[in-house]
C-alpha cells in the first residue's frame, strides 16, 4: 500500500523536543509561564502516563515539550540534533535494554494500548486526511494493526527461540543453531495512503525483534502524523523509540546517517533514492514499492461477480492502494458484458451520486488530484469521469479504448480510475504483462483453474490473487512484498519479525576432545583424506 509516483513521503527529520526535568510543582510553574507567553499556534496541554511518572505534554505549532515529574535539578531546554537522537537510541541498544523478551512485550503492549485508547482520535484524523469512513478505517487500519500486535505477543517467545540446525558427522559433538538477533537502529519510512497501518505494522515487527526504531510518518497525511508524533511516544519507551518529521528538503540529511536497517514504503522512484543512500553504509533495506497491477478477466467469467470484486478492490480507499488492480485485460466481447455490470455495481456501492456517499473518500491533496485529472483524458470515459478540485473528488471511473502508450498505462494510477485494455487471448495477456515491470500484485479471474494456474505459472509478481483481490492482506500467514521494480523483502506476521532480525549462524564446540579434531589438521595422508571426505559427504548423514 504505497503512494503514487511523484508525490512521495520522504525520509525527513525534525529536532527532538526539549525536555525539562522538574518536580510536579515546578511543572505547574512552567505551564503557567508558557501560558502567559504568546506562543505561535497556541498552546495545548495534555497529560499521559509514562512508566511510574505522570507526564505533562505541551504542544505548539513549532514543537512539543515533554515535562516529566522527576526528582533532581532543572535542566535547561535545548534542541537536540538528529545525530544526538540517533546516538541516544544507539546507546540504548548497545546497553542491551531492548533484547529481553520482557521488554519487547512491554513495548508491544504499549502499542496495543495506544490503538485502544486513541481509536476515535485516529478515526477523526483519518477522516480529515482522506475522508475515510470509520468502518473503512477500522478494517484497513485498526484491525490490521491490532491483529499484528496480538499475533506478536502470542508468539514472541517462540519466534525468539534459537532454531536448531542439522549437523554432519564431524560436528556431532557441537551445538549448531540459528539465533535471531535485532539489527540495532531501524528506520521506518511510512506513506500517507494507509498512514496508521503502514506505520505501525512494520513497527510491530521491529519492536518484536528487539530493535530501536525511528519512525518517519508521512508529512502529507498531516492529521494522522500529528497523532503519531504527539501521542504514540507516550506509550513507548522513548529511550528506544523516536518519531521524526519534516518534508522532502531534509530527506538527504536523514539518509546521510547510518542505520542498521531501513524499511521504506513508497514509489519505485523514491525507493531507488533510499537504496542508493543505504548502499553508502551497506545498510540492508526492505522496499515496499508499487507499480501497475494487472487484472485478467477470462471470457467465461460471470460479469456481475467480477464487477463486484474488481470494483470493491479498485475503489477501496478511493483507489489509493498499491495492491489494487490497476488495469483490466480482457477481450472486447468480455468488455461489452463487463461495462454494464460495473455501472450497476458502482451505483449499488456508492449510490447514484457517489460524491455524497460516506463510503467514497477523497484524493489526498491537490497535487495528486491534478495528476489524476490529467489521466481522465486518456482513452474514452465509459463510466464516471466527474471531478471537483475544491472537494478533491473524482468519481469512480472506467476508461476504455486505452492505448498502451498513454500516460494512464505508464504510471501507477493510485486513484479511482480503472482502464480496460483489450487482448485477444490468455497468451496475449501474459505477453502483455511480461513485457512490463514485475507488479506488486496480479489478479486473474476465470471459472477454469487451468487458466488461473497458467497465469500464475507464466508470470511473476509480489502477490497473486485468483478470482479475488487483496483479501490476502488479512492473513498474517502470507507475506506482503514485491519483486523486481515493485520492491524487495517481505513482512506481515512472523515475516516481519524475520525481516527485522539478523539470522546469526552459531556453532559451539567443546573446548576439549582435541584428539577427535586431529583428522582436520595437516598433514593429510590418504586415509585421513578419505575419512574427512566421507564425514563431510551426504552419506554420513544416513548414519545419524
Amino acid at each position: 500500500m504505497c503512494d503514487a509516483e511523484g508525490d512521495q513521503p520522504n525520509p525527513v527529520f525534525v529536532r527532538s523536543p526539549p525536555v525539562l526535568c522538574l518536580s510536579q510543582a515546578q511543572a505547574h510553574e512552567v505551564l503557567w509561564e508558557a501560558a502567559s507567553r504568546s506562543l505561535p499556534g497556541g498552546l495545548t496541554v495534555g497529560r499521559g502516563r509514562g512508566g511510574s511518572w505522570t507526564r505533562t505534554i505541551i504542544s505548539t505549532s513549532e514543537g512539543r515539550m515533554s515535562v516529566k515529574g522527576v526528582k533532581g535539578a532543572v535542566k535547561q531546554p535545548r534542541m537536540d540534533s538528529v545525530g544526538d537522537t540517533l546516538q541516544r537510541l544507539r546507546e540504548t541498544f548497545s546497553a542491551g535494554r531492548t533484547r529481553p523478551a520482557e521488554f519487547r512485550v512491554t513495548q508491544l503492549e504499549g502499542l496495543g494500548r495506544f490503538l485502544r485508547d486513541n481509536q476515535q482520535l485516529l478515526q477523526e484524523a483519518l477522516a480529515r486526511d482522506l475522508r475515510k469512513s470509520a468502518f473503512e478505517a477500522d478494517i484497513s487500519e485498526f484491525l490490521m494493526c491490532q491483529m499484528e500486535v496480538t499475533l506478536a505477543l502470542k508468539n514472541l517467545h517462540t519466534w525468539m527461540k534459537d532454531e536448531p540446525a542439522t549437523k554432519n558427522l564431524l560436528m556431532q559433538l557441537s551445538s549448531t543453531f540459528i539465533r535471531k538477533e535485532p539489527f540495532g537502529l531501524v528506520l521506518i519510512i511510512a506513506p500517507w495512503n494507509y498512514p496508521l497501518n503502514l506505520s505501525l505494522v512494520p513497527l510491530v515487527g521491529a519492536l518484536a525483534a528487539g530493535n530501536c526504531v525511528v519512525l518517519k510518518p508521512s508529512e502529507i497525511s498531516t492529521s494522522t502524523e500529528k497523532v503519531l508524533t504527539e501521542v504514540l511516544p507516550q506509550y513507548l519507551d522513548q529511550s528506544c523509540f523516536a518519531v521524526m518529521l519534516g518534508g522532502p528538503e531534509e530527506t538527504g540529511q536523514l539518509l546521510e546517517h547510518k542505520f542498521d536497517y531501513i524499511f521504506f514504503t513508497g514509489s519505485p522512484r523514491v525507493g531507488r533514492i533510499v537504496m542508493t543512500a543505504a548502499a553508502k553504509h551497506l545498510t540492508p533495506v526492505t522496499l515496499e514499492l508499487g507499480g501497475k497491477n494487472p487484472c485478467y478477466v477470462d471470457d467465461n467469467c460471470d460479469p456481475e461477480t467480477v464487477a463486484n470484486r474488481v470494483a470493491f478492490f479498485r475503489y477501496f480507499n478511493t483507489g489509493q492502494t498499491c495492491v489494487a488492480p490497476d488495469y483490466v485485460l480482457c477481450s472486447p466481447e468480455m468488455q461489452e458484458r463487463l461495462l454494464p455490470a460495473l455501472q450497476s455495481t458502482i451505483a449499488r456501492f456508492f449510490g447514484e451520486d457517489p460524491r455524497s456517499s460516506p463510503n467514497l473518500g477523497r484524493i489526498i491533496n491537490d497535487k495528486h488530484f491534478q495528476r489524476l485529472q490529467g489521466l481522465l483524458g486518456c482513452g474514452r470515459v465509459a463510466i464516471g469521469g466527474q471531478s471537483d478540485q475544491r472537494d478533491r473528488y473524482i468519481a469512480p471511473t472506467v476508461l476504455v479504448d486505452v492505448q498502451e502508450t498513454e500516460p494512464v498505462m505508464q504510471e501507477e494510477i493510485f486513484g479511482p480510475i480503472l482502464p480496460i485494455v483489450n487482448v485477444r487471448s490468455l497468451d496475449e495477456a501474459i505477453d502483455f504483462i511480461n513485457r512490463r515491470e514485475k507488479p506488486l500484485a496480479l489478479y486473474a479471474f476465470s471459472k477454469s483453474n487451468k487458466v488461473v494456474n497458467k497465469m500464475l505459472d507464466r508470470t511473476s509478481s509480489g502477490t497473486f490473487g485468483g478470482n479475488d483481490g487483496f483479501t490476502y492482506l488479512t492473513l498474517p500467514s502470507l507475506p506482503l512484498g514485491g519483486v523486481g521494480n515493485s520492491g524487495m523483502g517481505r513482512y506481515h506476521g512472523k515475516f516481519s519479525f524475520n525481516t527485522f532480525s539478523h539470522h546469526r549462524a552459531c556453532l559451539l564446540s567443546p573446548p576439549g576432545l582435541e584428539k577427535l579434531n586431529d583428522i582436520r589438521y595437516p598433514p593429510y595422508p590418504d586415509w585421513k583424506q578419505r575419512l574427512v571426505r566421507w564425514s563431510l559427504g551426504p552419506q554420513s548423514c544416513t548414519l545419524l
